[in-house]
């Protein structure tokens, strides 16, 4: 029999689905359609195991399920059954650029030795053809490649063409036209190879990946009262004194829900505005800030109060997005790159009726950040309703206000 509800259990709605949710695509077909038409035992089976994970002991620990991005902004989306893998070769240069790096030399490698092994055994088979092999050291003959008598010279032959090293003992003669044409071609493409490899090496090195290793995040969100609004904050920082060019911030929502018409929607995404309206999501950013997220009527928590809060199942993706401040004297939006830090927020990690602690101070005639006090929040009276509630009551508040106000105005008005 289902538990009492006076015993503090709560059991988890179906419309508060997240990606811990998501059916496993490892089970079998078998056990999927039988779960699409579940059973009495099943729920009952179902609303027990809820209940059990409602446990006080599991409440102390930390609840454990799938994040859709990790805290150091890793996605956790791995594409699988792709058909149509022509397409990655269309996109050659993106593709060897994403590559991993053991891979990325390996390919970088291979293109240079095999070029040279291919050309280095076409010049030995027209030596060997030609007989310029067999006659080596006779003064008469007009060899059409010189001093190549075997397959390691040729190779050599190969490497110095293609690289222009041009020792001298080797060379392609002008008493055959292949030989010409074999040297013109081995140049355009040892061109070709160099534009490319070097290309890649170069905006693999450059990528501004590691930059955002010095954007920090807090660990926290929290939420309480600014300007008698209710809001949710959290903060950002930057370890470097080159700071971010243009730097922007925006936030989604990622939860999962079931339509009006019964359609399960996974991983659903929905923005938070973080003052793109008004501009205040384009940050300068110098010192750590404080991003407020106003709880209003648009905001996917106009009705989460914070006994709510703690029965949602929620993700919140934060994407910071800025250019690189180029190096020199000189600093263009040109020269620099597009550098993008990560991070989310689970519904365990906002904290109701908490607020940030000041971080910075004036020092020697200039302000000095403390970053040991980026993490540090404390407790702030703060109202457990929804802004949706609180709107209401304060509506009602004004109405009484105004009909009392009335109600005096016609009594002291004279006969």
């Amino acid at each position: 029999p289902p538990a009492p509800q006076e015993a503090g259990a709560r059991v988890y709605p179906l419309h508060a689905l997240s990606v811990a949710n998501i059916p496993n695509s490892s089970r079998g077909k078998s056990s999927a359609r039988s779960s699409t038409v579940p059973t009495p035992e099943g729920l009952q089976s179902r609303r027990c195991k809820l209940l059990e994970e409602d446990s006080p002991m599991v409440q102390a620990g930390k609840r454990q399920r799938q994040r859709y991005v990790t805290k150091v902004g890793k996605c956790q989306v791995n594409l699988g059954n792709i058909q149509d893998k022509k397409r990655f070769l269309s996109d050659i240069f993106t593709t060897i650029v994403d590559l991993k790096y053991r891979w990325f030399l390996f390919v970088f490698m291979m293109c240079y030795i095999v070029t040279w092994v291919v050309f280095g055994f076409i010049y030995f088979l027209d030596a060997w053809v030609r007989g310029d092999i067999g006659h080596q050291g006779d003064p008469e003959w007009q060899a059409c490649i010189e001093n190549v008598d075997g397959f390691v010279s040729a190779l050599l032959l190969s490497v110095e063409s293609q690289r222009t090293i041009g020792y001298g003992t080797r060379m392609v003669t002008a008493n055959c036209a292949e030989g010409v044409i074999l040297l013109i071609a081995q140049s355009i493409v040892g061109s070709m190879i160099d534009a490319m490899m070097v290309g890649c090496m170069f905006v693999k090195i450059s990528r501004p990946k590691k930059r955002a290793q010095t954007l920090i995040f807090s660990k926290n969100c929290v939420i309480s009262c600014r300007d008698e609004k209710l809001c949710l904050m959290f903060r950002v920082g930057d370890l470097r004194e080159s700071h971010m060019v243009d730097a922007k911030i925006r936030a989604k929502l990622i939860k999962s829900r079931h339509t009006a018409e019964g359609e399960f929607i996974p991983l659903e995404q929905s923005e938070l505005n973080l003052g793109y309206d008004t501009g205040e999501d384009r940050l300068f950013l110098v010192e750590p800030q404080i991003i407020c997220h106003v709880i209003n009527r648009h905001s996917p928590f106009w009705d989460m109060s914070a006994e709510s809060l703690r029965r949602e199942q929620f993700e919140i993706i934060i994407i910071l997005e800025g250019i690189v401040e180029a190096t020199g004297k000189c600093h263009c939006l040109a020269a620099g790159m597009t550098c993008q830090a990560r991070t989310s927020y689970t519904e365990d990690e906002i904290l109701w009726g908490y607020r940030f602690e000041p971080c910075m101070s004036l020092e020697k005639g200039a302000f000095q950040v403390d970053y040991s006090r980026f993490e540090m929040t404390f407790e702030v009276q703060t109202p457990a309703a929804s802004a949706k509630e609180l709107h209401e009551l304060k509506e009602l508040e004004q109405q009484e206000h105004s009909t009392l106000s009335l109600y005096w105005d016609h009594l002291l008005q004279p006969c």
